[in-house]
């Protein structure tokens, strides 16, 4: 038992780093070197261009120098403690700028639309066309020699490496369930980016940054080796180069600035590699609305409408591989009323999901609605902005997903994560949006409510994280609840609490509640009103029941054959052994 715990339990970065050998070396010494650059005043009386003549090519030790001087009668010890000093300002400015064009053109470019994602991509496809150590020497004359400014052009050809890096990271990423569940629940882009999605991205990000600091160095001494920018600041490559045109005479001088070099480039790739070991371990568009054959415009804001949400003649369009347009909800009709538990069923592929975030606005960006209206309150939601549908989201309209674990960040938690999105639908102090999600986590039947708040989302159990799901949904008192499947993934017992919750929660809110479900067991229970879908259209609507005691269309009958109870039996005999066999040998 003790190994099993053992084997299961989460190391973070950081202890993972402290018992990795190389990880602790390679950081030693790079804690050695900036320290050893930052005392360089202290360490030494000479500064790093002072030079005497009769301490040409001087010894070890000799007129006070400890490592011996060069050719020019300079203290090869000091100038190796303030190139070091010339190093790390180096690597933190071309990692800086490198880093900060990158990380921010990444995850704007892979996060937003084909649009931006097409400028991002040609303007860093530009840069990357460019001979990077060429250009900063004809950019010489601009920077005046100056390796700062140098630096700073090395950080903008660093950063289309950066950019890719987290462009494809965000790709990645931009579709899970729990960055869904942040747009649902009214999150701006702007919080989703920093909380949520470049949670995500820090990782490899970190790891790039040893190696764009070693690169910086690399280059910054490189230029100095050939004699371009200042020769009045000190640098390993100067020291190499002069050094190199003295080898036979005095090697030494040529050894030390080419070990300390190698130390600190060694040290930050052995680092990086580390950091990569322990890290690896340890948004949709607006609706797209076309003019199309056969279109009618929404009606207008004033005329009467039948229940809380409505949708009249809904159809939602998918682009094929030809660029044709197929319909993959055609002519959905339906309403709810206040207080009210509608029930939208159908088989997988019928289009219940895609007229359910029709009515969220979260359709992929490749959705187009080709005609129809979906209004809430009497208000027109297709065609609304992304800003005017975060003012809806998670205020008027809640959705509970299907998958509860899938929904939740791993990396924040659930109170953190509850507290970000009451505050975003209701401003509030953070003091008073705990007080309420508390006391909802306990009206939901969560035991311990303070520990389920400090907890992260893999310490609480599938049913826990649904509750915490419904309470977060039903904090800002929403008009309309949106529930995807939400028995699906839990046991039979859990299922019955969870459709007990939502019942008495929407009789105390007086909540309309869209549910969607292929569960007919489901449907009884809870739903007033039933609406059948098949491949995209509804075929059938009614009372629960009605539907139950006499349903009108074929596709309904045939679904509710389906459902298996204590006198459905099987009448097809068993498989033969050697029919078996015989089925699998073909």
């Amino acid at each position: 038992m003790t190994t099993t715990h053992k084997e299961g339990r989460r190391r973070s970065a950081l202890r993972h780093l402290i018992a990795d050998p190389q990880a602790v070396i390679s950081a030693s010494l790079l804690i050695v070197v900036v320290l050893l650059g930052l005392l360089a005043p202290v360490l030494t009386e000479h500064g790093a261009n002072e030079a005497k003549l009769d301490a040409v090519n001087a010894g070890v030790g000799d007129h006070g120098y400890l490592l011996g001087g060069d050719k020019s009668g300079r203290d090869i010890f000091a100038r190796l403690l303030f190139s070091i000093n010339t190093s790390v300002v180096s690597a933190l400015i071309g990692a800086s700028i490198g880093l900060a064009i990158g990380i921010t053109s990444g995850l704007v470019g892979g996060y937003f639309g084909k649009r931006v994602h097409g400028v991002t991509e040609w303007l860093f496809s530009l840069v990357m066309t460019f001979p990077g150590l060429l250009v900063l020497i004809i950019l010489m004359p601009v920077t005046k020699g100056d390796y700062r400014a140098t630096m700073v052009v090395f950080g903008v050809l660093l950063s289309p490496g950066i950019y890719r890096l987290v462009r494809n990271l965000v790709l990645g990423v931009k579709n899970e369930l729990f960055v869904d569940a942040a747009r649902v629940s009214g999150l701006p882009d702007r919080r989703i980016l920093r909380r949520h999605v470049f949670a995500v991205v820090r990782g490899p990000v970190i790891i790039a940054t040893a190696f764009l600091a070693g690169s910086s160095i690399a280059v910054q001494s490189g230029l100095a080796f050939l004699g371009v920018g200042s020769n009045t600041v000190p640098s390993f490559g100067a020291m190499i180069s002069e050094g190199f045109t003295n080898l036979y005479e005095e090697p030494l001088q040529f050894l030390w600035p080419s070990l300390v070099l190698g130390i600190i480039t060694a040290s930050l790739v052995l680092l990086g590699n580390s950091l990569r070991d322990a890290l690896e371990g340890g948004r949709p568009k607006p609706v797209r609305i076309v003019t199309a054959t056969g279109y009618r415009p929404p009606a207008a804001e004033g005329d009467a409408v039948t229940g809380l949400l409505t949708v009249d003649d809904l159809a939602i369009a998918y682009p094929g591989p030809d660029g044709e347009l197929k319909e993959v909800v055609s002519g959905v009709t339906l309403s709810v009323a206040a207080g009210e538990t509608l029930g939208l069923v159908g088989e997988s592929g019928s289009g219940k999901t895609q007229t359910a975030f029709a009515a969220l606005g979260v359709l992929p960006a490749e959705a187009v609605v080709t005609r129809g209206s979906v209004r809430l309150d009497g208000r027109e939601l297709l065609g609304l902005s992304e800003r005017e549908l975060r003012a809806v989201r998670g205020t008027s309209i809640a959705y509970v997903p299907q998958e509860p674990m899938s929904n939740l960040d791993p990396s924040s938690t659930v109170g953190a994560q509850l507290v970000e999105g009451l505050r975003a639908a209701t401003p509030m102090s953070r003091g008073e949006a705990r007080k309420r999600l508390l006391a909802l986590l306990a009206r939901v039947g969560i035991p311990d409510p303070e520990r389920t708040f400090r907890s992260y989302p893999h310490q609480i159990s599938g049913g826990m994280a649904q509750r915490v799901l419904i309470a977060g949904a039903v904090a800002s008192r929403p008009l309309l609840l949106i529930a995807d499947e939400p028995t699906t993934a839990l046991d039979v017992t859990v299922q019955a609490e969870i459709l007990d919750l939502l019942r008495d929660l929407q009789q105390e809110l007086n909540m309309a509640v869209l549910l969607v479900t292929h569960n007919f067991g489901v449907v009884a229970d809870i739903c007033g009103r039933v609406a059948v879908m098949r491949e995209g259209t509804v075929v059938e609507t009614g009372t629960a029941e009605e539907l139950f005691a006499a349903p009108k269309h074929p596709y309904t009958r045939m679904l509710l054959d389906a459902i298996l109870d204590e006198t459905a039996l099987r009448t097809d005999p068993p498989a033969a052994p050697a029919d078996v066999l015989e089925t699998e040998t073909r």
